[in-house]
């Protein structure tokens, strides 16, 4: 028997593909690279089309391979990620908390994670350079929380100069993945349940299927 999606053989128990998305220059790249190799600069070049990174963690007493994706924020590239967004199982919603234009389009971020990825994927939302002067702060913790409280995800302001959060960010989605993950592996009966609605008429669903569709 195939081994379910997400699982292992070899030198890990779960393979977790992370996609970090954002506006250009809000420091994912940075995020990712104090990450995967504990390092950081300011010298950092725009990421072009998408790149990734690897990091095994261990969860739970579970060794985690992370793949995680590094999209270009840059509108002329976002057509190129798009098709990133449907294997991905987790997302990171990245802002700069030094630029309201940024944070304004985490819900154009996120009404793409609706239209291109799956359904159950799981969203953090991040606010990074922390470390910044509170003088040139243009969005208050506050108002990210109550984003994330708004869309039901979890919050976390990082900072990828100073390393604040920044392991916290990738564990905590890393760990509800393989939450998930577990669930899905012992309970496949009820993922079939949640899918083929038996009250639905035929129609309905079809339909419903064809305005999403439609609307993307």
């Amino acid at each position: 028997m195939a081994a379910p999606p997400g699982r292992a053989r070899a030198d890990y128990d779960y393979l977790i593909k992370l996609l970090l998305i954002g506006d250009s220059g809000v420091g994912k790249s940075c995020l990712l690279l104090r990450f995967s190799d504990g390092s950081f600069t300011t010298s950092f070049i725009t990421t072009i089309g998408i790149d990734f990174k690897i990091r095994t963690i261990e969860l739970d007493g579970k060794r985690i391979k992370l793949q995680i994706w590094d999209t270009a924020g840059q509108e002329r590239f976002r057509t190129i990620t798009t098709a990133y967004y449907r294997g991905a199982m987790g997302i990171l919603l990245v802002y700069d908390v030094t630029d309201e234009s940024s944070f304004n389009n985490i819900r154009n971020w996120i009404r793409n994670i609706e239209q291109h990825a799956s359904d159950n994927v799981n969203k953090i939302l991040v606010g990074n350079k922390a470390d910044m002067d509170e003088s040139k702060r243009a969005v208050p913790t506050s108002k990210g929380q109550a984003l994330a409280d708004e869309y039901g995800i979890k919050f976390f302001e990082t900072s990828a100069k100073t390393n604040l959060n920044v392991e916290q960010v990738f564990f905590s989605i890393g760990r509800d993945i393989k939450q998930r993950l577990v669930e899905t592996d012992t309970k496949p009966e009820d993922r079939t349940v949640k899918i083929n609605k038996p009250e639905q008429p035929a129609g309905e669903a079809t339909s419903g299927t064809k305005s999403a569709c439609c609307g993307a």
